[in-house]
């Protein structure tokens, strides 16, 4: 471990054994950040995500969902499901970033909401980073989200406006964490949890009948210790 023991200090320190050790070392990681082929790599295993949960929803239910909703750290559940439902533009995608404290503080993790164009680990995407271009100190109550770039595919799709990326605060994703694991008995993640929230703001606005997809990546019980302590 080094660093802030986040996402981002274990890509460095990977990367870093890896150019290394090229000739005897292979470089693996589950997000789709980094440099070319490892984020359309990652993309394309993940879209299983995607393609089973667009056949299970229009087997269920005989049409696609109105909205997707999806957590966005470095971006690879939420690629893997959104992957599936890019061609269909009658599906609103929804990306939910970290909020942390408050983008107004500085504490958060929203890159694609708060962030400026710059490279890291190999990629052109959107950071948080100062004048100068070094990378800033983030803040999540939830690990996984708790990066300073994105994967560039996101980028992408924020820029074309496919994707809609929002931002949501560390308390209201535990609200919506104990919500969803008091009225459904699913505990989710604290990364979900976000996308929970999300969904709970378009809901109302969608009215009765509106259909959302939310994608659960992850079980909740890694993160009690976060939970009680906020």
């Amino acid at each position: 471990t080094s660093g802030t023991k986040t996402l981002k200090d274990a890509t460095t320190e990977a990367i870093r054994d890896w150019v290394t050790n090229v000739r005897t070392t292979h470089y693996i990681i589950g997000s789709v950040v980094g440099p070319h082929p490892y984020p359309e790599m990652v993309r394309d295993l993940q879209r299983v995500i995607g393609d089973e949960a667009r056949e299970q929803y229009l087997s269920l239910d005989g049409k696609l969902p109105d909205v997707v909703v999806a957590c966005v750290g470095g971006g690879s559940n939420a690629i893997g499901i959104f992957t599936a439902f890019l061609d269909d533009h009658d599906v609103t995608l929804v990306g939910v970033e970290a909020a942390g404290k408050g983008i107004r503080t500085g504490e958060h993790a929203a890159s694609l909401v708060a962030g400026r164009p710059g490279v890291l680990h190999g990629t052109y995407s959107y950071l948080l980073q100062d004048g100068d271009g070094q990378i800033l100190t983030t803040h999540s109550i939830s690990a996984g989200l708790d990066y300073p770039g994105v994967g560039p595919e996101h980028a992408f799709l924020r820029d074309i406006e496919r994707v809609e990326y929002v931002a949501v605060a560390d308390k209201d994703a535990l609200a919506a964490f104990r919500l969803c694991t008091r009225l459904e008995g699913i505990m989710p993640a604290l990364e979900p949890s976000h996308a929970i929230h999300q969904a709970g703001l378009i809901a109302r606005d969608l009215g009765p009948g509106g259909r959302i997809l939310v994608c659960l990546s992850g079980r909740g019980d890694k993160d009690m210790d976060s939970v009680d302590a906020g």
